[in-house]
């Protein structure tokens, strides 16, 4: 078990974050899930949720046989054969003792000094474990390993909105490293820290659990398919973005195992969002809630080998739990964070525009104005009969609407990276190579197609001028490595991200030729494009369109 560090007494002020002021409520703020699960319900939903509890809780337990089903598991069967014994109040009690159980294993925790403990030291820390001969230039600060993640986006506006609206940040997920570097990025841009949900997953490895036990996660159980488990965890979220915490949830919910940005979300969280903007105006105190959508963009994906291989196994199984992969090998952390530190522009954060509950733009003190920058009044959004009402139907429906306006931003806000590019280039040209074959097959013939190296570096050239006639369109963001660096050395680039990280490289020189090695792991970061497939096939490639323009 790890213990907190020496870091002096607890403190706050009134000028420190919302979040540092978790602790004080957080029995008040389980309470209130607990109550909000639990009143109101009628005898048969009361029976209902407590039979599915016990009938899904049961099935997960046997089928686990770990220290968790040899302390529950008994419970739970002596709650299934009661249930129907029992009267009204009896199920009422028992829904509750069920619910507030579900409350406190996903309520999260935050102490101020592990915050401040790790703002501190573990930027220049971290760059020193994974470069020593560096670390007396860093002692300093974290300049090195801030050349490497950087940070994108109208943060001036973020902190000011931030003052005026509570943040619901929702990111793209690629690496159960996301919540680290998010982390980092949020504090070298001045923004306040955040509450967000982690797989329970993540709390098995002690280094990681630690930090999560103490900076405001809480656990997300993917295992619990109980409706009761879904109502108390979408009522936690609900709840803390009501009483103002800046929150974060990926709304894909898990990392995407093929690589491509996600297309479609899940409404579970979001539309806590939405309904906890709703009950603020029905209370009569509106507190306006932003969302900002958020794109993590890697050139070299921590898990990437696991990732693809599940994606292609299980044929894009969302419910799919890895439960072992290179996130917990910490001999492909060492090798990952050598290689990131050789990488400009390694990691690239890029927040979009904050968006209102109906996907309308935010400004700085939380109003929403619609395309044609005319003030819109959100409350006449849930109006019945001119008053504002609870109504889980249309709210439902709103929250459909967000997020697909959410995976919109998600596209224009996609910052294109060196590994997309060159992937993208050699993927399609194993495609041209085989084109008999389907996807499966071609993937198995690893090291039978080689392309020459011209041919390699005029299709990157070719492929580069559609992408920045798509950037002009605000379709999407290059990063600064593509925009600028000359496909030679953008292919080297490329090829030294992948080599001596992976198991395999992705591709390798032989006689001038490029040789198509690991394809599993060029179809994964050529995915991180097949967004933009329609839009890359209908492009004029920009060098060209502006030399047509220039004959004209």
């Amino acid at each position: 078990m790890i213990r907190l560090p020496r870091l002096g007494p607890i403190r706050t002020s009134p000028d420190d974050p919302r979040l540092f002021s978790f602790n004080n409520e957080r029995d008040a703020i389980v309470h209130d899930v607990v109550e909000r699960v639990t009143t109101g319900r009628s005898p048969g939903e009361v029976e209902r949720l407590l039979a599915d509890a016990a009938y899904e809780e049961i099935r997960r337990l046997e089928s686990q046989r770990d220290a968790e089903a040899s302390a529950d598991l008994s419970g739970w069967r002596s709650r299934a054969r009661r249930i129907h014994g029992m009267d009204a109040g009896e199920r009422s009690a028992e829904l509750a003792r069920a619910a507030s159980h579900y409350a406190w294993d996903i309520a999260g925790n935050f102490d101020p000094r592990v915050f401040r403990f790790v703002t501190r030291l573990v930027p220049t820390l971290l760059t020193g474990v994974m470069a020593p001969s560096t670390l007396p230039n860093l002692l300093g600060g974290d300049r090195w390993l801030g050349d490497r993640v950087l940070t994108q986006g109208d943060t001036d506006l973020l902190r000011r909105l931030s003052k005026n609206a509570t943040l619901v940040i929702t990111p793209t997920h690629s690496s159960n490293l996301d919540s680290v570097v998010f982390g980092f990025a949020l504090e070298r841009a001045g923004l306040p820290p955040v509450t967000y949900g982690a797989g329970k997953n993540l709390f098995t490895n002690p280094f990681i659990s630690f930090f999560m036990h103490n900076l405001g996660a809480y656990r997300v159980d993917r295992r619990i398919r109980a409706l009761l488990y879904k109502e108390v965890l979408k009522a936690y979220s609900c709840v803390l973005i009501e009483r103002g915490y800046h929150s974060l949830f990926f709304p894909g919910g898990t990392r995407s195992r093929s690589g491509g940005v996600e297309t479609r979300v899940k409404l579970g969280l979001l539309g806590s969002a939405v309904e906890a903007w709703v009950r603020s105006v029905v209370s009569g105190h509106e507190r306006p809630v932003a969302i900002v959508p958020l794109t993590i963009n890697y050139v070299l994906t921590l898990e990437a080998e696991s990732l693809i291989r599940e994606h292609l196994k299980e044929s894009g199984r969302a419910q799919f739990i890895m439960e072992d992969d290179e996130f917990s090998q910490l001999d492909r952390w060492n090798t990952f964070f050598r290689k990131t530190l050789m990488m400009d522009a390694a990691v690239i954060l890029r927040f979009g525009t904050p968006i209102d509950p109906f996907g309308y733009r935010m400004d700085d003190t939380g109003a929403s104005y619609d395309s044609r920058g005319r003030l819109v009044d959100r409350r006449s959004y849930v109006l019945k009969d001119g008053v504002p009402a609870m109504d889980a139907n249309r709210d439902a429906e709103y929250t459909r609407e967000l997020g697909e306006i959410i995976c919109q931003h998600f596209k224009r806000e996609t910052v294109v990276v060196s590994t997309a590019v060159v992937a993208k280039v050699l993927f399609a040209r194993l495609a041209q190579a085989l084109p008999g074959l389907d996807l499966y097959q071609r993937l198995r013939m690893r090291g039978q197609v080689i392309v020459p190296r011209e041919e390699v570096l005029a299709d990157i050239d070719a492929l580069r001028g559609k992408l920045r006639a798509l950037a002009d369109q605000g379709k999407l963001v290059l990063s600064p490595v593509v925009d600028g660096t000359p496909a030679p050395q953008l292919l080297e680039r490329a090829l030294s991200a992948w080599s001596g990280y992976h198991t395999r490289p992705a591709a390798r020189w032989q006689d001038g030729g490029l040789v198509l090695e690991d394809l599993n792991l060029l179809y994964y970061y050529q995915n991180r494009l097949g967004c933009f497939a329609k839009d890359l096939a209908a492009t004029t490639p920009a060098h060209a369109s502006r030399a047509a323009e220039a004959t004209r």
